[in-house]
């Protein structure tokens, strides 16, 4: 168990996303005046740990504390609610309620798609919850199954949308850069994959992904990549399944809109999906089948959708510079910033009589590049850019036949000839500098005695003197070889052996010649003799042997 911070005990993990961990965890205390719920001693919670290279961002913690208000006072009945935030040191973690019960994306996978009417209903649920955040000034930024929590109410299935706020805690200066987004690439608005300005209609474009993969078990857009997913999103058009209705698969093309200003409000999302339900339904009648095929009318774009800070190229964080009006006890927050009085007169420097100059206005620059137009809708994106040159550097590959001769990993190493050694370069002397120019001269070596004088301090200390030169080595000239390249195999060692012999037969014979060995024996026979008497002595032995050996011991 793991304390966070004095009111709450971590216990175990319950799953794992890209901005932090969600723990099951018990409340030890009542929380605090500052905590949205209270709540009492003994209570399971659960808490969202944030990671750490988030908790280590001051501009995240900044934001944390600053949009505490915010999150805690957001409550609807489809909005997983935030009881609580800690800040503890390197720690920041978010108390919510504990919803027990699968996630979306899990019981896609274990169930299968939705029915029509199933899925239009449940998505009603989180276009309510989004109108509710939306109402509040609080963009989403990051729907998709895996945040939407399903909880248990006997047997229906109640959503609970959550992780709100997060995105844009995550959107931290610190954190991304150009052309980077918050979100996941298969649910993500093509506004955000652009960089361009955000507003509500993001997480419109959200659930009108989710609404299709609900009744067709997969998101409209997918690839091998993140780049060829977000590129479809930029470029193509959702397929339509068969098995969607007509009325059903209007309200989808129009949330897959990619001009967010053609994309209904949450508001009138969840309006338009109860009345497709009813349409489509078994039991529906004449005016209802009619009202579902007439949904078009109702989906109607937001007129003031909500911003999302800081996407419009500001950081959104903090109010605008304001200048108190002179002489003013009090101001207006929305009035704009003034102007200080030029100091200088039209004279120029010369008659300013010391006053600094004024602050003067730089002509304003065209956002294209230098002496060209402005970029216009038509030129790729930089997402397209990439891929561009993605292909042109798998075009530039080629695969050509390669000559054996020329495969360093074929070739045979060439035997180099011994070149005669060059001789050593003689290193030049340190040259003698003239007197005068501030070296002392050199002392002689026969000089008459002078009287000393005083010593003067030297600027140079006097060059080291030569040293003895070396007798020069003659080069060693290269080893001759033999013409013939014939080489025998063992040759070497037959020499060796018949050489031993040859040794150990004359000094044989000289010990026998010259040592007293015969008179030992006590025959005078010759070395010759005495050996050929030893090798018959030995054949007989030998035959003695082996006729013993044959003979019949009964004869």
């Amino acid at each position: 168990m793991r304390p966070v911070g004095s009111k709450y005990l971590l216990e175990e993990p319950l799953g794992r996303g890209a901005t932090g961990t969600v723990w099951r965890a018990r409340q030890r205390e009542t929380a605090g005046a500052e905590a949205a719920v209270p709540g009492q001693p003994g209570e399971t919670v659960a808490i969202k740990v944030l990671k750490e290279e988030l908790a280590n961002d001051a501009d995240v913690v900044m934001r944390f504390l600053r949009e505490r208000s915010v999150l805690l006072r957001l409550t609807h009945p489809n909005i997983v609610r935030v009881r609580d935030l800690v800040v503890e040191g390197d720690l920041l973690a978010l108390v919510m309620d504990l919803i027990d019960g699968p996630d979306l994306h899990r019981y896609l996978r274990e169930n299968g798609p939705f029915t029509p009417v199933a899925a239009a209903l449940l998505t009603a649920q989180i276009a309510d919850a989004l109108a509710a955040s939306h109402a509040d000034g609080v963009v989403h930024r990051d729907l998709k199954p895996a945040n939407v929590l399903l909880k248990q109410e006997g047997d229906r299935l109640h959503p609970m949308l959550t992780d709100f706020g997060i995105a844009r805690l995550a959107d931290s200066p610190g954190l991304t850069r150009t052309q980077e987004f918050v979100g996941t690439p298969a649910y993500v608005a093509p506004e955000s994959a652009e960089g361009r300005p955000q507003t509500s209609a993001v997480d419109v474009y959200g659930a009108g992904i989710l609404l299709y993969e609900l009744v067709t078990g997969r998101p409209p857009f997918s690839g091998g990549s993140a780049l060829e997913v977000l590129h479809q999103h930029l470029s193509a058009e959702p397929r339509r399944p068969s098995t969607v209705p007509d009325p059903l698969w209007t309200v989808i093309e129009r949330c897959l809109r990619k001009n967010p200003d053609e994309r209904p409000s949450a508001e009138n999302l969840a309006r338009g999906l109860r009345v497709v339900a009813e349409g489509i339904g078994v039991h529906a009648s004449t005016a209802q089948i009619a009202a579902a095929e007439n949904v078009g009318a109702l989906l109607m774009p937001d007129p003031a959708p909500a911003p999302v800070p800081g996407s419009n190229g500001s950081s959104g964080d903090a109010d605008p510079t304001q200048v108190l009006p002179q002489g003013a006890g009090s101001y207006d927050p929305n009035a704009a910033t003034s102007v200080l009085p030029q100091t200088g007169g039209p004279s120029g420097p010369a008659g300013r009589s010391g006053a600094a100059d004024p602050t003067a206005v730089m002509p304003p620059v065209p956002p294209g590049p230098p002496g060209g137009q402005a970029p216009g809708p038509e030129e790729p994106h930089p997402w397209q850019t990439q891929l561009r040159a993605a292909r042109d550097r798998n075009e530039q590959t080629q695969v050509q036949y390669l000559d054996p001769s020329q495969d360093p990993l074929r070739r045979r190493p060439q035997r180099q000839v011994a070149r005669p050694q060059q001789p050593p370069q003689r290193r030049p002397q340190p040259q003698q500098p003239p007197a005068g120019y501030g070296y002392p001269p050199q002392p002689q070596r026969y000089a008459t005695p002078q009287p000393p004088a005083p010593p003067q301090p030297q600027r140079y200390a006097p060059p080291p003197a030569p040293e003895p030169q070396r007798p020069r080595r003659e080069p060693r000239p290269p080893r001759q070889r033999s013409a013939n390249p014939m080489r025998i195999p063992g040759l070497g060692c037959l020499k060796g052996c018949l050489f031993t012999l040859v040794i150990l037969f004359v000094a044989g014979w000289l010990i026998w010649e010259l040592s007293p060995l015969q008179e030992w024996i006590g025959t005078t026979k010759g070395y010759w003799d005495q050996l050929t008497d030893w090798v018959g002595s030995v054949t007989g032995w030998l035959e003695e042997l082996g006729g013993s050996g044959t003979n019949d011991p009964a004869a």
